[in-house]
């Protein structure tokens, strides 16, 4: 782990690059906690992923492009709520 500290540029810290990437691929669930809750998900970090996955399969986004995600997210939001938690809640029970 040292030795990759030394061979990057000295504004490049590896444990931020970490934690940024693990935030990102959620970045928008801290909007959708009630969506979740009528949806009937409850996100844990067992399922975080999944639930991140089948949202851009839902909406048809590229995988961990996160503010084009929440962009569309909130643009179905807005036209249809419930038409979005029911297709979220439909996927969902899918999987299982």
């Amino acid at each position: 782990m040292e030795s990759a500290r030394k061979a990057l540029p000295k504004r490049y810290n590896l444990r931020q690059e970490t934690v940024v990437s693990v935030v990102r691929v959620t970045c928008y669930f801290r909007h959708l906690k009630t969506v979740f809750q009528k949806a009937g998900i409850e996100v844990t970090s067992e399922n975080r992923q999944e639930v991140d996955l089948l949202i851009h399969g839902i909406i048809g986004a590229e995988y961990k492009d996160c503010p084009a995600t929440w962009r569309e997210v909130k643009k179905r939001m807005v036209e249809d709520e419930e038409g979005f938690v029911s297709k979220l809640r439909a996927e969902w029970k899918k999987r299982v």
